[in-house]
């Protein structure tokens, strides 16, 4: 959801008729500093399982085999991370994230349900809740809250 700015329309994004607004789970939301709820089991499991799904994903987009580490010159920047030759740089161009998601691999899915189960887990939900259903909860909860105001 975004707005548009300027003579042609250009869209522009709108946090707070975005991303303020969504429902995250009580005391999991974003005006609680993380430090506050680092203890709290349902964002460790969410933690875990987003950093798996991650961990994930990096191996299959930058494979050992293919990839090799060189530190940054600049201080704080994370390493660099470059092809080890000629065809790995062709093996690698075809390892996208979409590519990566139309293939969508046993081991994707496995790591997304996880994440999910986390995730329904915090709101209080079951974990196999369908799209349809996690959207409808997810809306009414997020008119629940707007009908409280900020207080509320």
């Amino acid at each position: 959801m975004g707005t548009s700015l300027g003579v042609g329309n250009d869209p522009r994004y709108t946090p707070s008729t975005t991303f303020e607004t969504f429902p995250f789970p009580e005391g999991l939301t974003p005006n609680i500093p993380a430090a506050d709820y680092a203890a709290d089991p349902r964002a460790i499991t969410i933690a875990e399982a987003a950093a798996e799904l991650n961990r994930l994903r990096e191996a299959w987009l930058n494979p050992a085999d293919l990839v090799v580490t060189q530190p940054e010159v600049v201080p704080g920047y994370p390493d660099r991370v470059l092809p080890r030759d000629e065809a790995a740089a062709k093996e690698l161009k075809t390892r996208t994230l979409t590519n990566l998601y139309n293939q969508r691999p046993a081991w994707l899915a496995m790591a997304h349900a996880r994440l999910d189960a986390a995730v329904a887990a915090a709101y209080g939900w079951p974990a196999d809740l369908s799209d349809e259903e996690v959207l409808a909860r997810l809306f009414a909860l997020n008119q629940e809250r707007t009908a409280k105001g900020p207080a509320g």
